[in-house]
């Protein structure tokens, strides 16, 4: 931090200036990293409004760059930035084999599966598997493994997360404020003031309720990617 550079932005060269001579224009992958400085360096409240010109003015760019930035980071970036943190997927493993399980077949899941009553149903089983995977999330590019078990019946599946990494453990914690089942075991879940200083001993700043939700709905919804659905239809298929 110096006095030309109170925020400690990234030193980039310039590829030129724009048509009008107004503004200097970056590479796509240095307007990303300008885009994501503009949301990822933790600025105190009374300087908010001094930060925008101070990183226009250091890069020397006008607010059509910013906005160029953006597109780039939406159309081509494999991140998302939730509230001040940058979060992003990474590669999956299958750490074990399938483990055959068997469902039995009543009256409740007949009619979820979809299943037609007829003389043979009520001994019928559905086929289904477990299986042990895991799959790296990075939060401000620290690496952070998700490790679940992965339950596959039929066209469906779910998937019941370890308790051991804060990413594991923010996902319980959102789950014990909100599922009425769990509310009993919520005393062995990590409180926000616990998962802070774990996010802290890694170098991530600290998280609000709002975040931990965004940040879990995320992974939520990225757990689970076509390679990997490719990978665990051939397994199924080998195991058949």
């Amino acid at each position: 931090m110096t006095v030309n550079n109170p925020y400690n932005f990234l030193p980039l060269q310039p590829t030129g200036r724009n048509e009008t001579d107004s503004a200097n224009t970056y590479a796509p992958e240095d307007m990303i990293k300008i885009y994501e400085q503009q949301f990822l360096i933790p600025v105190p409240e009374e300087k908010l409004t001094e930060f925008l010109p101070a990183l226009k003015a250091f890069y020397d760019i006008d607010n059509h760059t910013l906005d160029v930035s953006a597109i780039i980071f939406d159309a081509i970036a494999d991140s998302s930035i939730i509230y001040n943190h940058k979060i992003k997927v990474g590669d999956y493993q299958i750490l074990g084999g399938l483990i055959e399980e068997a469902i039995e077949y009543d009256e409740d899941n007949k009619e979820e599966a979809g299943v037609q009553e007829d003389k043979d149903v009520e001994n019928e089983e559905l086929q289904a598997y477990t299986l042990e995977c895991q799959r790296t999330f990075f939060i401000n590019d620290v690496e952070i493994p998700y490790h679940f078990n992965l339950f596959i019946y039929g066209d469906g599946y779910s998937t019941l997360t370890k308790k051991e990494t804060v990413l594991e453990k923010m996902y319980w914690f959102v789950r014990g404020r909100f599922e009425e089942n769990l509310l009993d075991d919520a005393e062995s879940n990590d409180s926000l003031d616990s998962i802070n200083e774990q996010l802290a001993s890694l170098g991530i700043r600290e998280m609000d309720l709002t975040t931990i939700d965004e940040i879990v709905s995320y992974v939520e919804n990225n757990i689970i990617d076509d390679a990997m659905v490719e990978a665990l239809n051939k397994l199924l298929d080998d195991a058949e």
